[in-house]
């Protein structure tokens, strides 16, 4: 008997062995596919960085930042036209879509929980972060720029909300669903009406990832194209005016980057290492910047 027990034992001994062998094994090839695939991304991301950051210090001058963008043919040049109007234009799609999109956010955390309304506002929110923006663009254009009968830079600015706002509404909306029930509690049981919970207790527990949902925001519609193809479109002087045609960094490179002239091509480096690392700071600054505050 004894001596069956201890069969069975160094059986079920070298069972375990195997079957820990195994599931080594597993891990050990599911590890280094893993290390593989993120390694191949990250040497076609480093590979592109290099190329621009290469082909875009040789095109930063100070006449890029003076001077707008020069006529076909011309010596010279430079990006001041573009990129005022791409700061007036992403200045004006956070004025726009922050509000609205923090207030919905708020509405559908705090107040649209059990409303069927709120629901098909989730819906639709979701729908339009995955919608294409050369989809946005075209429906500016059919509400806007064909009524009007020109081009604007508030088109544009439109645009450029329709994009941003279904991201701040998101961030807000989940941000304020992590704060603690008791925070409200507590504020009800100290007689505090609901709007003032709301914007006084929770908003202001959770401003660190609301504010990290408007700068993602931005990030994202700093670089977008298609939209503003069909909206802002692209103006060759400097303008401040947003009732006309506005000059913006991803037209200009867009069109200055399929051009035959030098100088041009030259200018589209210069202008895509500008919003990459524009794009790259807000993203530090939004992932960086705010949660140091909530750890302090």
């Amino acid at each position: 008997m004894d001596a069956y027990q201890h069969g069975e034992k160094r059986r079920s001994k070298r069972m375990n062995e195997g079957i820990f062998k195994r599931r080594k094994r597993v891990n050990t090839i599911g590890l280094a596919l893993s290390v593989g695939a993120m390694s191949i991304g990250m040497i076609f991301l480093l590979w592109i960085l290099a190329v621009l950051i290469f082909k875009g210090f040789s095109s930063i001058h100070l006449s890029m930042f003076v001077q707008s963008t020069p006529a076909p043919g011309s010596d010279g040049g430079g990006l001041a036209n573009a990129i005022v109007g791409s700061l007036m234009l992403v200045g004006c799609c956070v004025l726009i879509s922050a509000p609205v999109g923090v207030l919905a956010g708020i509405y559908l955390s705090e107040y649209g929980k059990k409303s069927k309304f709120a629901s098909i506002t989730r819906l639709v929110t979701d729908v339009m972060l995955s919608a294409p923006s050369i989809v946005i663009g075209l429906f500016v254009y059919a509400l806007v720029v064909a009524q009007i009968k020109h081009f604007s830079g508030w088109a544009g600015t439109i645009a450029l909300s329709l994009i941003a706002i279904p991201v701040i509404v998101r961030t807000t909306d989940n941000m304020m669903s992590l704060v603690p029930g008791s925070l409200r509690e507590a504020a009800y049981a100290l007689g505090a009406p609901k709007w003032k919970v709301a914007l006084m207790v929770t908003l202001r527990a959770a401003r660190s990832g609301v504010m990290t949902g408007i700068l993602l925001s931005l990030a994202r519609v700093s670089g977008e194209t298609a939209p503003l193809l069909f909206t802002a479109l692209n103006n060759q002087f400097f303008s401040t005016n947003m009732n006309a045609p506005m000059a913006n960094l991803p037209v200009v490179i867009f069109q200055f980057a399929m051009s035959p002239y030098e100088n041009w091509v030259s200018l589209a480096w210069g202008g895509a290492l500008l919003i990459t690392f524009a794009v790259l700071g807000l993203n530090v600054l939004a992932r960086v910047a705010f949660r140091e505050k909530v750890q302090g």
